[in-house]
């Protein structure tokens, strides 16, 4: 069992940044793949972004890649995403996931074993 808390949302301007962080805790971090999904009002949850067990790899959707950037800190046992130049279209709960494993990182909700609670973020206009 893995329990997930996310915190960092919040309200920011759009082309402001903000930083959310995911905390782990329960079994070994490292031998999960982790990854961030959000989900607007009205909308499916979606993929933002993945990261492999050591952080030598990840993958991001079209939407967020050259603004986004996710890390991990095995040592923390803590999931980051940073988020720059934000727009108002990334308003959304943010969900950090995990799945166990140490493959490639996973875009498909469907993979994930594990789900934070989600955090608000609001970009306005």
């Amino acid at each position: 069992q893995v329990q997930l808390v996310e915190s960092g949302g919040g309200l920011v301007q759009a082309g402001g940044s903000l930083r959310l962080s995911c905390a782990a805790s329960g079994r070994t971090f490292s031998n999960y793949i982790m990854g961030w999904f959000r989900q607007a009002p009205g909308k499916e949850r979606e993929f933002v972004a993945a990261i492999n067990w050591s952080g030598s790899t990840t993958l991001y959707a079209d939407s967020v890649k050259g603004r986004f950037t996710i890390s991990r800190d095995n040592v923390k046992k803590t999931l980051y995403l940073q988020m720059n130049s934000l727009k108002p279209e990334d308003t959304a709960v943010y969900y950090c996931a995990a799945k166990y494993g140490l493959g490639g990182p996973a875009a498909r909700r469907a993979e994930y074993d594990y789900w934070g609670q989600g955090t608000q973020v609001t970009v306005s206009s």
